[in-house]
């Protein structure tokens, strides 16, 4: 398992994450979606893995009153925000990682994730998605936003530099979806894609079985 790695990769650039996500990256846009994807109902329990700075998380408790959201991230800086940002409001914030999530079996309705995955090297990807489906109640959803396959010349032309960076690879060759299915997921699908400055993002979704 690989040490933990900030949001930025460096903890001095924490502070512009959020900036970043907002005005370069379309944060609201894409983020929006995912969770009008996830169709949480009343009550649910929800889990933002990898929370960060707590913008999903706040945006799914916001949207979804009488669920109980929690949000779980590997760095207490980025919590810190999180925490200020939601004071008022009844989230649970854990500190902990995606590939040992420090929760019992079969207890989320939902797990939503976005950019967070490709932070992860390929084994721990693995181990997330293992971890993801045992936290997971029977027919329990996971959503997913990541970088994803391209579709365009354009996205293709992208990735000839991003896919170098931290471990993005998986994501552009399309592995994600098939370590979804080894952890034990069905009904794995890309649901909607989109085009960032950064590259190609997808929204995928899966389903626990019995």
């Amino acid at each position: 398992m690989t040490p933990y790695i900030p949001a930025l990769s460096f903890k001095w650039l924490t502070p512009l994450y959020d900036p970043l996500l907002k005005w370069v990256m379309r944060e609201e846009t894409f983020k929006r979606k995912l969770v009008q994807q996830a169709n949480i109902q009343p009550r649910m329990k929800v889990l933002d893995l990898g929370c960060g700075t707590g913008t999903l998380t706040l945006m799914l408790k916001l949207a979804h009153p009488t669920a109980e959201v929690t949000g779980v991230d590997g760095d207490p800086q980025v919590l810190e925000i999180a925490r200020e940002k939601s004071l008022g409001t009844s989230i649970q914030w854990d500190e902990g990682l995606a590939s040992s999530l420090p929760y019992p079996d079969s207890v989320f309705d939902r797990v939503v994730t976005s950019l967070v995955i490709h932070h992860l090297v390929t084994d721990d990807k693995r181990r997330a998605f293992k971890e993801i489906y045992r936290v997971l109640k029977p027919h329990g959803e996971l959503h997913v936003l990541d970088f994803g396959t391209p579709h365009s010349s354009l996205t293709r032309f992208m990735i000839t530099y991003m896919r170098r960076l931290e471990e993005t690879a998986d994501n552009f060759d399309g592995q994600i979806p098939l370590f979804v299915t080894e952890a034990g997921f069905g009904e794995v699908k890309e649901a909607q894609s989109f085009v960032s400055i950064f590259g190609p993002l997808s929204m995928l979704r899966a389903v626990k079985g019995e």
